[in-house]
């Protein structure tokens, strides 16, 4: 029997009151009923420095990038910040150019499902915005999104999420998550993956990130 899938959830904002923290918490329940062993990292947690290759590497940074290369797929959920993602999630993913040297690099074969909230209706700008980042990390972003938009309408003052139909919704994007992880894990591609994305140079560490 193949081993549970893992998906690592990461989002938030810096806010305590995070709609995009209550987004991701709600689509990793999905993944967690599909059968998945699942694990919230919050962006507000991390407290990341900014990315600079002159930066000492902090623990938090070094322990955040261990996790997310040991799991299977990944989650993420960002509010839109003038029509893209939050320049704190940015920066998380910008520290895991930690994971250029592993093989195979950086979040290679891993499906990962995009979620945003927004005031506006910007939302599926943030998604575009994710969708190149994962592709530069080398995963393959599952095609059902979740642009939550007037985010007001969905989540109470508390950040809490109080739409049924958005928690249905999401909790279907986790379950999607880990059915492809699981036919990654079984095929090593997934039934929207129609051919290969990178060469097979997997000992390369280019991401489009300089260091």
């Amino acid at each position: 029997m193949a081993r549970p899938v893992r998906v690592a959830g990461l989002g938030g904002s810096l806010r305590a009151e995070s709609t995009s923290r209550a987004a991701l918490a709600a689509a990793l329940d999905g993944a967690a009923a599909a059968g998945a062993e699942t694990e919230l990292i919050w962006i507000r947690d991390l407290d990341l420095p900014l990315y600079s290759a002159e930066h000492q590497i902090p623990p938090a940074a070094q322990q955040f990038a261990d996790t997310v290369y040991r799991c299977d797929a990944m989650i993420w959920s960002s509010p839109t910040y003038h029509g893209s993602v939050s320049g704190s999630f940015k920066n998380a993913l910008d520290w895991l150019i930690l994971l250029a040297g592993n093989d195979p690099p950086y979040l290679s074969n891993k499906p990962v499902g995009l979620v945003a909230t927004a005031g506006g209706v910007q939302g599926l700008q943030t998604i575009n915005s994710m969708d190149f980042i994962a592709r530069a990390l080398r995963a393959w972003s599952v095609p059902l999104v979740l642009p939550v938009a007037q985010s007001w309408q969905s989540f109470d003052p508390s950040g809490n999420l109080a739409d049924e139909a958005i928690a249905a919704q999401l909790r279907a994007l986790g379950a999607e998550v880990v059915r492809a992880a699981r036919q990654f894990q079984a095929e090593g591609t997934c039934d929207y993956a129609t051919e290969m994305q990178f060469a097979a140079e997997s000992g390369r560490s280019e991401s489009g990130a300089a260091r």
